[in-house]
C-alpha cells in the first residue's frame, strides 16, 4: 500500500541468520495437502473465518475494471461453489487491506469491502453488508463511520459481539490531510497533517448501529488490525505509533461497553519513520490468547509469539518464531493443548516460503513445516490460516508469470492439514 520508509525495505531483504529462541521440541508431523481452490484467476486478497458451520474462504476476483468479492465454505467434499457478495468498478483493492466474510453465531453472514469515496489515492470507505439466506441475497451496504471525509477508512477487522450482533474496528484517517497523506505515502515518509486513528463500531442483531468510538488516537497508518473473542469478551491488536515513531504492537479489550487503555504486548522499541505494512494476528480460546507479530532487530525481520492466560490482560515473554529471517505477514491458531501454530513468510537465501510450526508456552518449538513457496513481492499478499477442529486450512496468493493483462498470474490457492494424532475423517 504505502511505500516503506527509506532504507527499511532493503534492510528487510538483506537478512542474515539469527539465533532462534527456544529449543526444538519435535518434528511437527503435519502433512499439507493442496486442495482445489474455488477461486478463479486472476484472484487475490484471501481471508479465512471459522464458525460452528466450518471454515469460510473469501477473496476478490478481477474482471476488467470490476472487482468482485466471493466466498465459499469448506465441506467434506471440498469447497462449496462460490457465491458473490458484491461487485463494483469503484473499489479500493489492495494486497494488504483485504475484505472479509464471516458467519455470526445466529447464522447470519457479515461482509465488508472497500469503496472509493473520492479522487485521492487513499480516499475510501469501509462498506458493510449482511445476508440471512447463506449469501443468496445481501443487504444494501452501509458504512460504520459517519465523518464524511474523503480519507482512508480501512484495515477493518470484524468480530462477534458477546450475545449477538457485530463489532468491528478499522483505521480511520478523518484527522489527516488527504493531500499530505498521498504525498508522504509515495515518498515512504511519516504522515504529516494529523494522525491515523483506530475506531470501533457495534451493530445489534437488527443491524442497527449502536456505537462508534475511538480506541486509539495515534496508530500506524497501514498495518492490518486483528480481533478475537475470549470468554471475557473481544480483544483487538494493532500497531501503535508514538510521537517519537516507536511502532510496537498494542492490545485493547472490550470491558462492558468501553475499550481498555491500549498497552504494548512487548516493548520491541522498533523505531521506524514509515509504515511497515505488517500487522499482528490474534487467536483466542476461553481465557487463553496467543498473538503473533513482526518486528525488526538490527535490520533483520523477525516474527514473535506471546501467550496470555488472562484474556489478554498480560502476556508472557515473546518467543522467536522464524529461523533465519522473515518478511512477516503472520497468522496464528491456538491448539486444544494450549500450544499455538503460527504462520509466517520465511525469507532466506533469496527464497520466500510460507511456514508453520508448533510452539509451546514454555518456548519449545517444533521443526518448521513449509506450506508453500511464495513470491516475496507484495502481490503475494498475506497468507492465511484457520483451524476447524482437527484440521488446519491454509490460503495464499500464488504469483506466477503469465502473459496478458496485469495480475493475470495471480490466483488464490488453498491447502489443508490434519493435526498430528487426529483421526481421519
Amino acid at each position: 500500500m504505502k511505500r516503506f520508509a527509506a532504507g527499511v525495505a532493503t534492510g528487510w531483504l538483506a537478512l542474515h541468520v539469527g539465533q532462534a529462541q527456544g529449543p526444538t521440541r519435535d518434528t511437527f508431523d503435519l502433512q499439507v495437502q493442496v486442495v482445489t481452490s474455488p477461486a478463479a484467476a486472476p484472484s487475490g486478497e484471501p481471508q479465512l473465518a471459522v464458525s460452528s458451520r466450518g471454515v469460510l474462504l473469501s477473496w476478490i476476483e478481477r474482471g476488467g475494471a470490476n472487482a468482485t468479492l466471493k466466498f465459499a465454505e469448506r465441506t467434506a467434499a471440498g469447497w462449496s461453489a462460490p457465491r458473490v457478495v458484491a461487485s463494483g468498478a469503484d473499489w479500493f483493492v489492495n494486497w494488504a487491506d483485504v475484505p472479509s466474510v464471516m458467519r455470526l453465531t445466529d447464522g447470519t453472514l457479515a461482509a465488508h469491502w472497500l469503496q472509493k469515496s473520492g479522487p485521492g489515492t487513499y480516499a475510501y470507505d469501509v462498506r458493510l453488508s449482511h445476508s440471512s439466506d447463506d449469501g443468496k441475497t445481501w443487504s444494501s451496504s452501509v458504512t460504520p463511520h459517519h465523518d464524511g471525509t474523503k480519507t482512508e477508512h480501512g484495515f477493518a477487522s470484524l468480530f462477534q459481539m458477546p450475545g449477538s450482533g457485530l463489532g468491528l474496528i478499522w483505521l480511520d484517517g478523518r484527522g489527516m490531510r488527504p493531500e499530505s497523506h498521498d504525498a508522504a505515502a509515495m515518498a515512504g515518509e511519516a504522515m504529516p497533517g494529523g494522525a491515523m486513528t483506530l475506531r470501533s463500531a457495534t451493530f445489534d442483531r437488527r443491524w442497527k448501529q449502536t456505537s462508534e468510538a475511538p480506541v486509539d488516537l495515534r496508530v500506524c497508518e497501514c498495518c492490518p488490525t486483528t480481533a478475537a473473542v475470549t470468554s471475557e469478551g473481544p480483544i483487538i491488536a494493532f500497531r501503535n505509533r508514538t510521537e517519537d515513531e516507536i511502532r510496537d504492537i498494542y492490545v485493547s479489550r472490550l470491558e462492558g461497553n468501553k475499550w481498555t487503555e491500549p498497552k504494548a504486548v512487548y516493548n520491541d522499541g522498533w523505531h521506524i519513520t514509515g509504515c511497515p505494512v505488517n500487522g499482528p494476528m490474534l487467536s483466542a480460546r476461553g481465557r487463553d490468547v496467543a498473538i503473533a507479530w513482526f518486528t525488526t532487530k538490527a535490520g533483520q525481520g523477525q516474527v514473535y509469539v506471546a501467550f496470555s492466560k488472562d484474556a489478554g490482560r498480560t502476556f508472557a515473554a515473546p518467543i522467536r518464531v522464524d529461523d533465519a529471517g522473515s518478511l512477516g505477514r503472520v497468522d496464528i491458531e491456538l491448539l486444544p493443548d494450549g500450544s499455538a501454530v503460527p504462520l509466517w513468510i520465511e525469507y532466506a537465501d533469496s527464497k520466500a516460503e510460507v511456514r508453520v510450526r508448533r510452539i509451546d508456552r514454555s518456548g519449545a518449538r517444533s521443526a518448521a513445516v513449509t506450506v508453500a513457496s511464495i513470491s516475496s513481492a507484495r502481490s503475494s499478499g498475506y497468507p492465511r490460516l484457520e483451524r476447524n477442529g482437527n484440521e488446519l486450512v491454509f490460503a495464499w496468493t500464488e504469483n506466477t508469470p503469465a502473459a496478458g493483462r496485469s495480475g493475470s498470474g495471480l490466483r488464490v490457492q488453498t491447502a489443508v492439514a490434519r493435526l498430528p494424532g487426529a483421526p481421519v475423517r
